[in-house]
C-alpha cells in the first residue's frame, strides 16, 4: 500500500492518522507540492491517478483512490478494527456528517483567511474568523456529554483535528470561550498517530520559517 501526500497536505494528514490509528503497514511518498499552499504536485502516479492533480492518493494493488474520505471509506471497509466510525446506522450518518461539515463548512472559511494573515482586522478576515468561531460553538456543545465529537473516537475527530491546525496556522484560534473543545484538542493532540503525523508538519513549517500554532511548537522539539 502507497500513500502519496505532502508535507503540508491536511487532506493528506487525515489518510495518515486513519492509517496508522489501525496499524497498518504502508510506504508514505512526500510529493513535491507548489510553495504558497497551492498544493500542485508534480509526481507522475498523482497526476496519473487523480485528474485533480492533488494529493492525497492511495494505490493498493489494482485499487487507486483519490480524495481523503474516499480514501478512509477503502480503509475502513478493508481493515474494519479497529472502527473508526461508530457502530449503528444513525450514529455512523451523524459522525459521517461531521467529517462532511469539517471539510466543507469549516474549512471554507480558514481558506478565506490564506494571504491575510497581514490583515487580520479586514472584513474579510473578521469575517472568516467569526465563522470559525461559530463552528467552534457547536461543536463546545456537542461536547457536553461526550469525550469525542461523535461519541468513539471516530475519523469525524481526526478530519476537524486537522482542519482546526490549518485555522490555527491562519488566525482563526480556539479561545477560552470553548473549554470543552480546547480539552478535546489536548486529547486528540495527545493520541501517538496524531502527534507523529502532525509533529512531522510542524517540523517541516519551522524548517521554512513559516510560524507555528503555538500550542504546537513543543512537536517541533520532539
Amino acid at each position: 500500500m502507497k500513500l502519496y501526500t505532502a508535507p503540508l497536505s491536511m487532506f493528506g494528514a487525515k489518510v495518515q492518522i486513519a492509517a496508522l490509528e489501525k496499524g497498518l503497514a504502508f510506504d508514505c511518498v512526500m510529493v513535491p507540492f507548489d510553495r504558497d499552499d497551492r498544493y500542485e504536485p508534480k509526481h507522475p502516479e498523482v497526476l496519473r491517478v487523480n485528474p485533480k492533480r492533488q494529493v492525497p492518493v492511495l494505490i493498493d494493488d489494482d485499487v487507486e483512490l483519490f480524495d481523503s474520505t474516499q480514501i478512509f471509506e477503502y480503509l475502513e471497509d478493508r481493515f474494519p478494527e479497529p472502527a473508526l466510525w461508530p457502530a449503528g446506522v444513525a450514529p455512523r450518518a451523524r459522525a459521517r456528517r461531521l467529517e462532511l461539515e469539517s471539510d466543507e463548512v469549516f474549512f471554507p472559511h480558514v481558506i478565506r483567511l490564506f494571504g491575510l494573515q497581514d490583515a487580520m482586522q479586514s472584513e474579510p478576515a473578521i469575517a472568516a474568523c467569526a465563522g470559525c468561531a461559530a463552528f467552534y460553538g457547536r461543536l463546545e456543545a456537542l461536547l457536553a456529554d461526550r469525550e469525542f465529537l461523535a461519541g468513539p473516537y471516530s475519523f469525524a475527530d481526526i478530519a476537524f483535528y486537522m482542519a482546526q491546525v490549518f485555522a490555527e496556522r491562519k488566525g482563526a484560534l480556539m479561545t477560552g470561550a470553548t473549554p470543552r473543545l480546547l480539552a478535546w484538542r489536548e486529547r486528540m493532540g495527545a493520541r501517538p498517530p496524531v502527534r507523529e503525523v502532525v509533529g512531522a508538519m510542524m517540523r517541516f513549517l519551522a524548517s521554512e520559517g513559516r510560524p507555528v500554532p503555538p500550542h504546537l511548537q513543543a512537536l517541533v522539539r520532539t
